[in-house]
């Protein structure tokens, strides 16, 4: 009898721990089964690069997964039942309902943009949070006339890179920010005074203290009274989990996020694990691991390890998470690399200029290599799972 695994969502976190899964586990003791909506790998922290009319390059997952006994279910996800122990999809051209049963199932479901609740902003803004939100904005913003004015709303990671990607690739528009607090005021010194310099350079107008209040078709109204033009208003003010999680018995937030231990393990439901957005992660601090890619990929292989483990009666890994920098790229000539503390707090040395820029590229093809070869940072013995603790576990 297999030991049932299956994974849902395949962002880094999903993807990186079904690959590692296959790495540890020997497929004749386990069935992995990975779903989908899509047939292809989207490199999330892309998407503003997308945007702009670049193209990026296909990573198909039965290429990057051809070989390792992972099964992909091109499917959506309409819900989870734990306690009956299925997940219930729709086939890619939702055609067909059907219903998978697991034994262990790992959920990685990520998230999507979050518009606030602030009106209009559903109706009349884009986002750069998935591959279909960036391609929309694609095609609105390839329609767009000289002069045209661009709002980027949020002054976080997304909204610094979606601005100035925008800018650097579309000179010919008027690109604004608009932001509730300072531009990057969660930075160095030194990294604050980079991203101004580089926003100066392309001509980027900053609302600085500026909360949104509402989106119009043409224009974006703020807090303190502004309405500032937009033809195209871009929204980037953080994300919101996928909404299944909530909808289940799983202990979870009151934002969805699923309640975890040290291991990814749901604390209600041990055949549970939560990795990425889709989890509450306690870090350094103990404070809550920031919705990122940087934070999702290290618990993914916590999960993927642990599963491993328990299966197999070895020792549970004792990794705890922790941030050694931030990287944002400017453009594509420009970026900065801000070290941080464990707990994510800025400190004063920062990376910034065209070599920032280069590293950030290759924290990004880093990562999408790693998702197609999960084995970095892994012992390179591989663990044969029991045969009776599998099945041990299935009954339970």
């Amino acid at each position: 009898m297999q030991h049932r695994i299956i994974v849902l969502g395949a962002g880094y976190t999903g993807a990186s721990a079904a690959g590692r899964l296959a790495k540890r586990l020997h497929r004749e003791d386990v069935a992995i089964t990975l779903v989908n909506a899509e047939p292809d790998f989207v490199e999330r922290v892309r998407m503003h690069q997308l945007a702009v009319g670049q193209d990026l390059k296909l990573r198909p997952f039965d290429e990057m997964f051809a070989g390792t006994g992972v099964e992909l279910k091109l499917a959506r996800v309409t819900g989870v039942d734990v306690d009956r122990k299925t997940v219930a999809v729709i086939d890619a051209n939702a055609a067909e309902e059907g219903e998978l049963g697991y034994d262990t199932l790992v959920y990685a479901l990520g998230s999507g943009w979050n518009d606030q609740g602030v009106p209009g902003t559903a109706e009349h803004a884009h986002e750069v949070a998935g591959r279909p939100g960036a391609l929309q904005l694609r095609e609105r913003l390839a329609r767009l006339g000289a002069g045209q004015s661009v709002v980027v709303v949020g002054g976080g990671l997304t909204g610094l890179e979606a601005a100035t990607e925008i800018a650097e690739a579309r000179p010919d528009l008027a690109v604004a920010l608009a932001a509730r607090g300072g531009l990057g005021d969660w930075l160095s010194p030194k990294g604050r005074r980079h991203v101004r310099k580089v926003f100066d350079k392309l001509g980027i107008t900053v609302h600085e203290h500026s909360a949104v209040t509402a989106v119009e078709a043409d224009r974006v109204a703020t807090a303190d009274g502004k309405a500032i033009p937009a033809a195209v208003t871009v929204w980037t003010t953080g994300f919101a989990v996928h909404p299944i999680a909530k909808a289940t018995t799983l202990e979870a937030t009151g934002t969805g996020q699923i309640v975890v231990d040290a291991t990814m393990r749901s604390v209600s439901h041990p055949d549970v694990y939560a990795i990425g957005d889709a989890a509450m992660v306690m870090g350094p601090g103990d404070k809550p691991l920031r919705m990122s890619c940087a934070s999702g990929v290290p618990t993914a292989w916590q999960a993927a390890d642990a599963i491993a483990a328990r299966l197999t009666g070895g020792k549970l890994p004792n990794v705890s998470p922790r941030y050694f920098n931030q990287c944002i790229s400017l453009g594509r000539k420009e970026g900065v690399i801000q070290y941080v503390t464990a707990d994510d707090r800025a400190v004063r040395a920062a990376l910034t200029g065209r070599l920032a820029a280069v590293y950030k590229e290759l924290v990004c093809k880093s990562a999408a290599w790693g998702v197609a070869n999960p084995t970095l940072g892994m012992p390179s013995r591989r663990r044969r799972v029991v045969r009776e603790r599998a099945q041990a576990a299935s009954a339970v």
